[in-house]
């Protein structure tokens, strides 16, 4: 018996597909990202409910502190940082105004902090998906 695996085919589909009033991400290749049937070619962030925003970042810029700082004015419970193909750690400074609000973050590839993202706002938890994608 073969399986079909993410890396034979790349385009992986989340679910479900629909939380009535929450953003859901529902499907992600390496450089694009769904939320509901909107397609993201660049970096965003996308809260439980209401509007994605561009994240705007230069290709391979190292994070800094301001890069999170429309995160943190969204009011999260937790952030889920995806850190784009391979898992990258950001420095502990620039997460330092999120854990001084006493908002939690995990930071993970982006595949994962796709998947994470989803139960999270299936479970009713207030998070922000932070996600990193590369330029086109």
């Amino acid at each position: 018996m073969h399986r079909c695996t993410a890396a034979e085919n790349p385009q992986v589909k989340f679910q479900p597909d629909v939380l009535p009033g929450t953003n859901v991400v529902t499907r992600h290749q390496p450089t694009t990202v769904w939320v509901g049937a909107v397609a993201y070619e660049h970096s965003i962030l996308v809260p439980w409910q209401g509007i994605v925003r561009p994240w705007p970042m230069e290709p391979g810029a190292m994070l800094d502190a301001a890069h999170f700082e429309a995160v943190r004015a969204m009011e999260p419970e937790v952030v889920i940082y995806g850190s784009g193909a391979r898992l990258v750690f950001p420095p502990a400074a620039v997460l330092r105004a999120l854990v001084d609000a006493r908002i939690g973050v995990e930071t993970m590839d982006t595949a994962a902090a796709c998947r994470t993202f989803n139960v999270l706002v299936a479970e009713g938890r207030r998070a922000v998906a932070a996600l990193r994608l590369p330029a086109l």
